[in-house]
């Protein structure tokens, strides 16, 4: 009896310790992830872009908010924001504050669920069932439109089911995003068009990575799609990955790079059948949590400096 309450023990005091460490110590833990992405012409000029994701900003997480300031010393070419800055309804003015210096640089940004709605209180098991994207009831609306005025204040380019073209370091980028498919907001068929031939590239932007708006955007040309979203998981497994991504993109595109094409869905990222004109598609782990389940195992939060070069072909 003695031996089995040891190792009842133990496996507590394993559990606390691995509760401890992801919601005090990897949370915090902030890193930025870098990738090079062969997706320009040849004799194109290398572009450096920032992806910043997912900060669910509360205004008291000064160690995040000036660990995004001080991004800015990357100077790069372009900065690509791809949603859920907010978790509290005072938090516009911190997640304002934590990118006003990135603000100097060249950007967009599209919406995620927690730009338009504060996040509430969930069974986590709910993300392993097919309800995941299911709207919980009285949802508190978020000042979304504050933070959309802010960010087109300070230069950047509001992508929600729009197309723009920036000159960025002397090179053409097209740009087509959508607002949010994990609250049906996307509308891609409204800015759908073959990319532009004048273009150095064309990205697509969207919060979440649903394949209905993936498979459009890579059918259409779009060389390199960015996504947030997922948090990687969030809570994943050593030497597994994710567990669930909360929307249907396969667990084995939960973050990082890989290769996107209509169908893509139905194929491991490891697969080497991905055509020559498959997009690259990058999902950012992101930078924050719900505040209901502040915890990350496995997955650091993260931002992204994406350099784009040209081709081989």
């Amino acid at each position: 009896m003695n031996t089995v309450l040891r190792s009842v023990a133990g496996v507590v005091a394993l559990g606390a310790a691995g509760i401890g460490y992801s919601g005090l110590v990897e949370r915090n833990a902030f890193t930025l992830r870098r990738f090079t992405v062969p997706v320009l012409p040849r004799g194109a000029t290398p572009l450096r872009v920032l992806q910043i994701s997912d900060l669910h900003l509360v205004p008291r997480q000064s160690r995040k908010i000036e660990w995004v300031r001080r991004l800015a010393a990357l100077s790069p070419d372009l900065v690509v924001n791809t949603g859920d800055n907010l978790s509290a309804h005072d938090a516009v003015p911190a997640a304002l504050h934590a990118m006003e210096p990135l603000f100097e640089f060249p950007g967009v940004f599209v919406m995620g669920s927690n730009d338009y709605y504060a996040p509430i209180p969930k069974n986590p098991a709910r993300y392993l069932t097919r309800r995941h994207a299911q709207a919980p009831p009285g949802r508190i609306a978020l000042p979304t439109e504050d933070l959309r005025a802010g960010m087109v204040d300070g230069g950047w380019v509001d992508l929600d089911n729009a197309r723009a073209e920036l000159k960025v370091a002397g090179e053409v980028v097209e740009l087509v995003g959508t607002d949010d498919a994990h609250v049906h907001l996307d509308r891609y068929a409204a800015v759908a068009a073959p990319a532009s031939p004048s273009a150095a590239v064309t990205v697509g932007v969207t919060h979440a990575p649903y394949q209905r708006v993936l498979d459009p955007m890579a059918r259409d040309g779009a060389r390199l799609i960015i996504a947030g979203h997922t948090h990687g998981g969030q809570l994943a497994l050593p030497f597994y990955g994710a567990l669930v991504t909360n929307c249907d993109l396969p667990t084995d595109r939960a973050k990082g790079l890989s290769r996107w094409w209509p169908g893509a869905g139905l194929r491991s990222a490891r697969s080497s059948e991905a055509p020559e004109s498959a997009a690259w598609l990058h999902v950012s782990a992101g930078l924050g949590t719900s505040p209901y389940a502040p915890v990350r195992f496995a997955c650091r939060p993260e931002a992204t400096l994406l350099t784009l070069v040209p081709g081989t072909s």
